[in-house]
């Protein structure tokens, strides 16, 4: 079985097509599955969304998405661990890829990433100079990783004492059990902060 993980806080206006795009890539692929959505302190109706699309939803307080992941995978019944934020579209073609890789004996991986919509310069930098990298290094982006929850829990999942750059450092122990895989596919994620920041930065 798959268990998707989806880590949100305050996700209420974007959580539905997430979710709507996972039942729709996991039944084409035809696996049973479910969907953890852990619901991270949230003041909207993020957890009400997240039941209404049929996810189950774990309630935690920790404003740290590492913790937050392991907090999903503890709860997870799954042999594979889809790790999904809550802003971000996984398409059948993506997930058909992953579980591929699972199959042919790849512990995890993750893929490339893209944003939706049109984002500032520096996103679009980042996209064209830092995805090639973390390609090359064998490295996932946090909106999709993948792995088989055996190894997963081996390593410790993800590496509580960082805020940031959790996924490389899970990358990086995920490589020393197996091998781990970057896909060419890209999955796309919501460029929604990227804005912002722009916004923000233009108002000061």
């Amino acid at each position: 079985m798959i268990s998707f993980v989806v880590p949100a806080h305050n996700e209420e206006p974007l959580l539905p097509g997430t979710l709507a795009a996972i039942h729709a890539a996991a039944q084409a692929v035809g696996e049973a599955y479910e969907i953890v959505v852990v619901d991270d302190d949230s003041t909207d109706a993020t957890a009400d969304v997240a039941r209404s699309g049929g996810a189950h939803v774990l309630r935690v307080q920790r404003r740290q998405i590492a913790a937050v992941r392991n907090a999903g995978a503890r709860a997870a019944r799954g042999e594979w661990l889809v790790f999904v934020d809550a802003d971000t579209i996984v398409t059948t073609e993506l997930l058909r890829d992953a579980l591929a890789a699972l199959r042919a004996g790849a512990v995890g991986g993750g893929c490339r990433l893209a944003f939706d919509g049109r984002v500032p310069f520096y996103a679009r930098f980042m996209q064209a100079v830092f995805m090639p990298m973390f390609r090359l290094l064998g490295w996932a982006c946090g909106c999709f990783v993948f792995c088989r929850q055996a190894d997963f829990h081996a390593v410790g999942g993800f590496d509580e004492r960082y805020f940031g750059g959790e996924e490389v450092a899970l990358s990086r122990a995920m490589r020393k059990r197996g091998r781990f895989v970057v896909l060419p596919r890209a999955v796309v994620s919501s460029g929604r902060k990227m804005r912002t920041r722009s916004e923000e930065h233009t108002s000061e």
